[in-house]
């Protein structure tokens, strides 16, 4: 079985990105993008989808979050995509609901290669820490399209604005998890058409 890691580097007139993912890790990983809060979404992302994950980021923080945070998405949804490899033998749906105490929340992702976001949360303050909380979208936006992949993330019960946050991230590692493990006896492509 090959390793399924890989390693992005990215640098525009914005912001300068490092990534290295490795989708059979153990949920470790050191994550420095400037913003608290994020750094905190990406960790719980890394931790419940079990991948080693290590993030640097040098952003135009003085201007806002959004290049930053929407970068990041870019980045990452480039480095699944690239680990993801050919696709032989995964599970390729991946779906979890995931409580956060008051807070539920679903996600539901297809490694289709046709990349679609279905995103349904209406958070109640505008930021959390230092996040926007309407950058949340922006980077699940920027992943699904750079990862080629189908996603759907509706938050179906909220109260506090952190645990809706987590519930969202943590549920996406989950989901993510479950469509890129092995599943036993399959070794082609799950589809009809034969490739994805």
């Amino acid at each position: 079985m090959t390793e399924r890691i890989a390693e992005i580097y990215r640098k525009t007139n914005e912001t300068e990105i490092r990534i290295h993912l490795n989708l059979d890790g153990t949920g470790q990983g050191t994550i420095q993008t400037g913003i608290g809060f994020f750094d905190h979404m990406l960790y719980g992302f890394a931790r419940h989808g079990l991948f080693d994950l290590n993030v640097q980021v040098t952003g135009d923080l003085e201007v806002d979050t959004h290049h930053t945070i929407e970068d990041v998405g870019i980045v990452l949804g480039t480095a699944i995509k690239e680990a993801i490899g050919e696709k032989k033998g995964i599970r390729r749906f991946g779906f979890f609901l995931l409580p956060m105490d008051e807070s539920l929340a679903l996600c539901a992702i297809d490694l289709s290669g046709r990349p679609y976001l279905n995103y349904q949360a209406d958070f109640t303050t505008g930021k959390i820490g230092e996040m926007d909380t309407e950058m949340i979208r922006e980077f699940f936006y920027a992943v699904s399209y750079s990862a080629m992949m189908n996603l759907h993330l509706k938050l179906l019960e909220g109260g506090n604005n952190h645990h809706m946050a987590e519930a969202l991230f943590k549920g996406f590692g989950k989901a993510l998890h479950m469509s890129v493990s092995y599943e036993p006896g399959m070794t082609e492509v799950w589809s009809t058409k034969g490739s994805l």
